[in-house]
């Protein structure tokens, strides 16, 4: 005869697969949602500037600096499996030693619940925008994309490109001014 510990094991493990089956159909009714949406970047100000770089050997790199509105809706992206999005505003660029260059300047956390329409205004990068060399200068095709990672409540991350990007030249000459 089964014990109550046998009985008690015997539900456990049919009440798990019970859970994980319901989990599994949450996942699966979002899982092929486009989670794609336009953006809209404009930079409004940018800036180079040669300094020394403490990270390496003792030489200068390029320093850049940009100052950049972006305008998106978020609301089609929320549905009830999105927690929230991890925004990044990122510029990528190549340069005689690199093939592909990918910086992260600026990113948000969008809780559910917060506004979803994006209008910021001369937004100034969060992060450095260093380059491993002098790769900025007189570089013409510097691209930012927004992009976001969807946590869901259940299932897999994916990571998101928004349908839109700006394609920006960096100056050709540095900076003197102590100002940004």
């Amino acid at each position: 005869m089964n014990t109550v510990l046998s009985r008690a094991n015997s539900l456990f493990a049919f009440s798990l697969s019970v859970m994980a089956a319901l989990t599994f159909g949450c996942f699966i009714t979002t899982a092929f949602k486009d989670r794609s949406v336009p953006v809209d970047i404009h930079v409004s100000k940018v800036m180079i500037k040669n300094v020394d770089d403490f990270t390496g050997p003792r030489e200068r790199s390029d320093l850049g600096f940009v100052t950049f509105d972006v305008t998106a809706d978020l609301q089609p992206i929320f549905d009830w499996n999105v927690k929230e999005l991890f925004l990044y505003l990122s510029a990528e660029y190549t340069t005689k030693s690199n093939a592909l260059n990918q910086v992260v300047l600026w990113d948000r956390i969008l809780l559910r619940g917060d506004n979803t329409k994006l209008n910021l205004r001369d937004i100034k990068s969060k992060y450095f925008f260093f380059d491993d060399g002098n790769g900025l200068r007189a570089n013409k095709n510097i691209t930012l994309s927004l992009s976001w990672n969807v946590v869901p409540n259940a299932g897999i991350l994916p990571l998101v490109m928004g349908s839109g990007h700006k394609s920006i030249p960096f100056p050709d000459s540095y900076e003197t001014a102590k100002t940004y």
